[in-house]
Parts: structure tokens; sequence; C-alpha cells
């Protein structure tokens, strides 16, 4: 794992050089850029030279000092795809929910396909912006987060331009529980099942939802997302993860496959959710 760290901080590297040597005013020699930058020479180098792990700021003031903003989101997805192997979300999080949203949306953005598995939680890209707001705000509470998180919301709610794309494809299986669990106020999570049940419909979203009568033949644990067999993105108490190599995709790939086969889909789906609908009283 340390090797493929390392491997992953040198191409980001070399990413930046291309920048300095691309930039539309002239080529810069590193200790020019320095200068922009208001850095010692050396960390230009070492940055360069996959010495030292670049931070969000790092790479947003690098874009900007290359003339080259519309690179940084490339270059936050970049970081957060070899970072996640080492940082919490304590450190990810240290500057707010912002620097970490670019990064997913720039991949989603590139994605046709989305596959998604959530056991307790509805996802990103069907959650209603008052639903979300709770959401990011439990985790913003838990891990001391004190900015970002209306940011954080207005992301999510953008995000959701993607399902309205031709061509774009988001198969969500959801355990019971994502639409029964009250991490927001009754009359929030109405508004959101209300939401889910008109995505039903919808020919850039699959939906299915596990019963919590269903035979299982996999623990019905961690969500994640598979985006284009291309990349994983993984949730865990201390960390996201971002797995790129071909045998976690398939293995993630394979749990994805074992969960469908629980789940039911179209009329079954809506009777689950209203279901939960019905449970939260009227109206």
């Amino acid at each position: 794992m340390a090797t493929d760290y390392q491997q992953a901080r040198e191409a980001l590297g070399a990413r930046l050089r291309e920048l300095r040597l691309s930039c539309p005013g002239g080529r810069l020699t590193g200790q020019q850029l320095a200068h922009r930058l208001g850095w010692q020479g050396s960390k230009v180098s070492k940055l360069e030279n996959g010495k030292q792990t670049a931070s969000p700021e790092d790479l947003r003031a690098w874009a900007d000092a290359t003339e080259q903003p519309d690179a940084y989101p490339e270059l936050a997805a970049r970081l957060a795809g070899f970072e996640s192997h080492i940082r919490s979300w304590r450190r990810a999080l240290a500057n707010g929910f912002k620097p970490m949203n670019e990064g997913l949306t720039a991949e989603i953005k590139r994605s046709s396909e989305i596959w998604v598995w959530e056991e307790a939680v509805v996802p990103g890209l069907m959650q209603t912006p008052e639903y979300a707001r709770h959401v990011v705000q439990r985790y913003a509470d838990l891990l001391n987060v004190t900015k970002g998180v209306e940011d954080a919301v207005r992301v999510r709610a953008q995000r959701q331009e993607w399902l309205y794309q031709p061509g774009r494809k988001l198969r969500v299986l959801m355990w019971e529980a994502a639409l029964r669990s009250l991490i927001c106020p009754p009359s929030v999570l109405a508004a959101q099942l209300d939401r889910l049940t008109g995505m039903v419909g919808m020919d850039t979203v699959e939906l299915g939802v596990v019963p919590f009568t269903a035979s299982m033949k996999i623990v019905p644990a961690n969500g994640f997302w598979v985006l284009d067999d291309r990349l994983v993105v993984a949730e865990d108490w201390h960390a996201e993860l971002w797995l790129d190599d071909a045998d976690n995709i398939v293995l993630y790939g394979k749990v994805w496959k074992t969960l469908r086969e629980s789940a039911v889909f179209g009329a079954e789906a809506n009777t689950v959710i209203n279901s939960a609908r019905r449970a939260l009283g009227p109206r």
C-alpha cells in the first residue's frame, strides 16, 4: 500500500510539473513559480518529485499560479484518490467539507454509470436539501467540523444535475433501514421518502430496496459507490477510501450483485417505501 501511495504521489508531482511547463503565459522555472506562490523553491521541487504531499490549498494555489485554475478539480481528485489510504476523516475535513466534495464531484461528472449500496442512509444523489443538511451536520458534529456544512448541501444538490444528462445511469440499492433511520426530524424524512417514490420511474435511475424480511447472502455492511468500473468509494467511520485497483473493483462489484439478489424493484420497492412513509404518520 505504501508503494502504491508513493507511486501515486510521484504521478501527481509529474502532473504538477506539466502544469508549470505549460503555463499559458510561458513556461515557468521552479524558482519563478515559487516566487509567484511565496514559497521556498525547495517546496516546488519536493512536490514535483513526490517527496512531499500537497494539501488541497497547495493544489489550488498551483493551478491558479500556472494560470490553469480549471485543473484544480482533477488535482483534488488525484489527491483524494491516494491520500485516502492514510488520511482520517478528521484530517481530510480539517478545512471543511469543500475540498473533499470537489474531488468527488469531479469523479461523478466523468462517470456514465454509478452503482451504489447504502445500508442506513439515502444516497447523496437522491437526497433532498433538508435531508442532506441533517446528514452532513451529523458528521460535522461527530468530527468537530465547524465550517462548510451549507457548502456541502449545495454541492450535493448541484451533483444531482448528473441524473438529468443523457447517457447516465444510477443503480441504487438500499437496505430498508435507510428508509426508516431518523437521522432527521420525521417531517424531513417523510419528504425524502416522497422524493424517492417520485424517482422510481426515472429512466436514469434504477432503485432497489432490500426489505428487512429478505433473505441475505451477505452481511449488509458499509455503504460504497462504484463509478464506471474504474473507482470504488467506500466509507468507514474513520476514513473514506478511494480504491482503483482491479481486484477491489471486482470485489465490490461482486458484493453489489450479491446484495441485488435480495432487493425488490418497481412497484414492490414502492410498497416498502410507502410502508416506511406511513409509519411516520399523516402527510
